[in-house]
């Protein structure tokens, strides 16, 4: 959280000393490709009574955004399944896969330079699947939570951008071991990206 909230400071001081120009026009698309590392908080919470930790994981991210009006875009975030191991007081206790789509609403502040912050603010569901546990049969339940988004676009063609972004995404999970619940997972991950982007 103290890394989004850094990434926020810092792109509010880019755009205020930023000179007014048009950044996205209404009817313009973009699509993105990179990568994206989901990094767990430290403290995921309790299940069966131990301490649990989720480790952090790398994929592939794709992204879409249309602009609804001038420098406003609605973008639609994806990526392949993430896998993530989970520890139970430090002992390996399974593991998971998800999947993290994240519809947000992006504001993109006008720069007449090749820096180009956006804002966002927006809604993930994650799905967990695929889970796995030598202590029986694990089920991690579905997650609804907000999602903000900073990061910036770094122009190198008319058309084309290195995009440099940090997410904070609430996800919470209700954990049943054979059925019964065993507690909620927190995980509540920051997520940082680098990719390319292209507008069409």
């Amino acid at each position: 959280m103290k890394t989004l909230i850094s990434a926020l400071a810092l792109t509010a001081a880019a755009a205020a000393f930023a000179t007014p120009a048009a950044a996205q026009s209404k009817g313009d698309f973009t699509l993105g490709i990179g990568i994206a590392n989901v990094n767990p908080k430290s403290d995921n919470g309790t299940l069966a009574g131990a301490k649990v930790t989720i480790d952090d994981n790398t994929q592939l991210s794709l992204t879409g955004e249309y602009f609804v009006m001038d420098n406003v875009g609605i973008e639609l975030l994806a990526a392949t399944p993430f896998s993530h191991d989970i520890k139970l007081g430090g002992t390996y206790a399974g593991k998971t896969k998800q999947l993290p789509p994240t519809l947000s609403l992006n504001y993109h502040f006008p720069t007449a330079s090749n820096f180009k912050p956006f804002l966002g603010i927006g809604v993930n569901y994650t799905t967990f699947f695929d889970e796995e546990s030598p202590l029986g049969k694990l089920r991690l339940e579905d997650s609804w939570g907000v999602a903000l988004n900073a990061g910036a676009d770094w122009m190198i063609s008319d058309a084309g951008a290195i995009r440099f972004d940090v997410r904070y995404i609430k996800i919470s999970t209700d954990a049943k071991l054979d059925g019964a619940k065993i507690g909620t997972a927190d995980i509540d991950p920051v997520v940082v990206g680098l990719g390319y982007v292209h507008r069409f």
